[in-house]
């Protein structure tokens, strides 16, 4: 599968590796409101693609995103009242000028993204080449693994622009390195070096710059070469919801049901028949016919 956007590319290898790569190389990948769009309908694809294993992010050029576009609108960037925020829904802003918060015009256009990565079926890799600010290191935070060119930088910088962090970073940030970690570098607000980000927890590794993509790869297959994809996608369900589970019963709830699923599945007589005859498996479940089972175990319709 090969398909350009007109600010994204989607190309998926003979391994089953879909990379997805941020192609505004002369505004150093900006994001704005079609970008938002583009990848969403790529994380679309991916998920309904049963040959795509895992999904690869990275930007084009010298930088992974350099944050929101703030060339078109200026100061008014975020002033979502004057835009008509990210999906053109009738305004929010009632005749007294009261806002009604639950109108889905309101809804911020990293949150969308990042709920969209979250929400995927299939494991997720960073390979953050240069620069990541703003919504081009919160959109990130909802994926599996960050690994890092060795001269990338990254910055929390909404404090800077008079802003508060977004893509529900607030959630995922302080879950992933700490909340005083979250805490410094959002305050701050202080650009700081792929060094920094490795001591801190916010990627997993870092490469020369020749090297990140390979290695991204390479990672991607060795989650996927010999596993069930129907398992490595609800795995990666399980998981992340066990964050919020506010007892181990729920996830005990959840384990069970998967267990009694899979267990009666032809996956699982492939797992166990390949390793008795010691040869390896050729799992026939799809991750695409699987999931409307799935997705009523978790309360959550983001999960779905």
């Amino acid at each position: 599968m090969s398909r350009r956007f007109e600010t994204i590319l989607l190309e998926t290898d003979a391994d089953g590796i879909a990379t997805v790569t941020l192609d505004r190389p002369d505004k150093l990948n900006a994001f704005n409101r079609l970008m938002l769009d583009e990848m969403v309908a790529a994380f679309d694809a991916t998920d309904a693609d049963d040959s795509v294993r895992a999904v690869i992010v990275t930007g084009s050029g010298r930088a992974f995103c350099a944050g929101a576009d703030l060339s078109a609108s200026g100061g008014a960037t975020f002033d979502y009242a004057a835009s008509g925020g990210w999906n053109g829904a009738e305004s929010p802003v009632r005749a007294d000028g009261s806002v009604d918060f639950s109108n889905p015009a309101v809804r911020d256009g990293g949150g969308i993204l990042a709920l969209r990565i979250f929400a995927s079926h299939k494991p997720v890799i960073a390979a953050i080449n240069g620069p990541a600010v703003g919504v081009g290191v919160t959109m990130t935070l909802p994926m599996d693994f960050r690994l890092a060119s060795d001269t990338a930088r990254f910055g929390f910088v909404f404090a800077r622009r008079g802003i508060v962090p977004e893509a529900a970073s607030s959630w995922f940030l302080p879950r992933l390195v700490g909340i005083e970690q979250a805490l410094l570098w959002c305050y701050s607000a202080r650009l700081f070096d792929s060094a920094e980000a490795l001591k801190g927890g916010l990627v997993r590794s870092l490469y020369p710059a020749d090297d990140l993509l390979p290695a991204a790869r390479a990672l991607a297959r060795e989650l996927t070469a010999e596993t069930a994809p129907v398992s490595v996608s609800l795995m990666r369900r399980m998981l992340w919801n066990g964050l919020v589970a506010s007892h181990p019963m729920e996830a005990h709830r959840i384990e069970s049901r998967a267990i009694w699923a899979r267990g009666a599945s032809d996956d699982a007589r492939e797992g166990v028949a390949a390793f008795l005859e010691k040869r390896g498996a050729r799992f026939p479940d799809r991750v695409s016919e699987a999931w409307p089972d799935f997705a009523e175990w978790f309360d959550n319709p983001a999960y779905r």
